[in-house]
């Protein structure tokens, strides 16, 4: 019998580079070769052309910090799409043989006192071009398949932590960390997402606010924007608003009512909730099947324990608008009473006018949850931090954010199918921040990029699919 003995690989630093001298000198390298193509679908959703029609600034502190807009804001998309979170790291769009690649590229402080010449109708400006520019890349790019079919639209804020002093609109606020509710310094953006079945979710629109402002404030008019910006884009089918309790008052579900639109939201346990969940019927209870869900393979039944059933509810009743449609609620058993005598149930309730059998609208329902990755990418990208004392600075540079990430998602979508679904950072890392040398033979730009970089295939289709096509800029929305 013979034993085969192998030897463990290892990638091991050869000896010689402790001789070795580093020096910063080439001005041909390019660090972030792919924000070429990116770029450039920038250009051909008409970034530079709704930021010159859209946004304008009559009085500057500065006189020259306001001065071509559009420039300054699309250097600031272009350094968080290379993964910049802070005003210093928009620098990295000017090292190298970077600026060779565009026309006009800022520094750093430049950028920063534009972004300090903001004010709130600036923001509100800014978040027009947030929206034009989406429809614009869905029209340019397939961004968002099927969204002539059905479309879901989701609302939710979550609270950035800051930890300066001088943080304008910067107070405590109730967030949740490991299932604890807690209170926390911060700032609150509102967001809204827009996903079909078929497309990963991206942002149609998004506020800055106050920490302490409370999660439905100025919730029904971003609803209704973000409506008529999926509608804009193309969504003939059916549109199903999506939020928690925080969103389930008259106000948002008035608002998703009046635009035409489904609505789908979790309910505060009123007294009057409480006494419809009492009103079903023990034998109305039925099993949900959830993706994933898993059975008993003795009994064959399902090891959840989560089941479903609904009733006709009149919500808002004192109102003057009151609403009914179904009462669909969920309900899971209490495992932090094991011992009962008789089952003791938790009760989950949402609103809604969805069409869909009861079972699969809870399905739906909980797919709201969508929205929260959304949160993890601008967490883990430019929302990493908020980067100005100045509060219409930080929504600018929030509303920067959402419109980058879109970028990157439509981006994505012309790359591969698994890219038009990949996380932020997994599309900085294998299509923006590649490496390039610049060479100009016979004047004519020519990138030389990593050989045998496992990506090129899917690099070279973005670039294809952006520069091949012999056509300009889309018109303006």
């Amino acid at each position: 019998m013979f034993t085969l003995h192998r030897k463990a690989l290892s990638v091991r630093l050869s000896q010689v580079w402790s001789k070795a001298t580093p020096i910063f000198d080439d001005g041909q390298l390019v660090s972030c070769a792919g924000l070429v193509p990116v770029m450039g679908l920038a250009e051909r959703a008409g970034l530079s052309e709704l930021i010159s029609a859209k946004v304008a600034f009559k009085e500057t502190r500065v006189r020259s910090a306001a001065v071509n807009p559009a420039g300054k804001l699309t250097s600031i998309i272009a350094g968080m799409a290379a993964g910049a979170d802070c005003i210093d790291d928009l620098d990295v769009i000017r090292s190298g043989g970077m600026p060779r690649l565009f026309a006009e590229v800022y520094a750093c402080s430049t950028l920063g006192q534009l972004l300090g010449e903001f004010t709130h109708g600036h923001a509100l400006q800014l978040a027009s071009v947030l929206r034009a520019q989406l429809v614009n890349l869905v029209r340019c790019t397939g961004l968002l398949p099927g969204i002539s079919e059905r479309v879901f639209v989701d609302i939710d804020s979550l609270l950035r932590p800051v930890y300066g002093h001088q943080k304008q609109g910067a107070s405590y606020g109730h967030t949740k960390i490991a299932g604890r509710q807690v209170l926390r310094k911060g700032l609150s953006p509102l967001a809204t997402t827009i996903s079909t079945t078929q497309g990963a979710p991206v942002l149609a629109g998004v506020r800055l606010r106050a920490g302490r402002a409370g999660s439905g404030r100025g919730a029904a008019s971003m609803a209704t924007e973000a409506i008529n910006t999926a509608r804009a884009a193309g969504a003939t089918g059916e549109l199903l608003v999506r939020g928690d309790s925080a969103y389930g008052n008259s106000a948002v579900i008035g608002a998703c009512v009046k635009a035409r639109a489904r609505f789908s939201f979790v309910l505060v346990k009123s007294p009057a909730v409480n006494r419809a969940i009492a009103s079903i019927s023990e034998h109305a209870w039925t099993p949900v099947h959830y993706p994933g869900c898993v059975t008993d393979p003795d009994t064959g039944e399902l090891i959840s324990d989560a089941e479903v059933a609904e009733v006709q509810f009149t919500a808002f009743a004192s109102t003057k608008r009151p609403v009914t449609a179904r009462l669909i609620v969920r309900r899971v058993r209490d495992r932090a009473k094991t011992e009962e005598l008789f089952p003791v149930w938790r009760y989950h309730p949402f609103f809604t006018d969805n069409t869909e059998p009861t079972a699969d609208a809870d399905i739906t329902h909980r797919r709201h949850a969508l929205i929260e990755t959304v949160f993890a990418d601008l967490i883990d990208g430019p929302l990493a931090h908020m980067p100005s004392g100045r509060f219409a600075a930080n929504s600018a540079w929030v509303i920067c954010a959402a419109m980058t990430h879109n970028l990157l998602r439509a981006a994505g979508t012309l790359t591969s199918d698994r890219h038009a679904v990949a996380r932020g950072a997994t599309l900085r890392r294998q299509i923006v921040t590649v490496p390039a040398r610049l060479a100009r033979p016979q004047r004519r730009p020519v990138l030389h990029l990593p050989g045998h970089w496992p990506w090129a295939t899917q690099w070279t289709a973005l670039w294809e699919h952006v520069f091949k096509p012999a056509t300009g800029p889309p018109a303006l929305t």
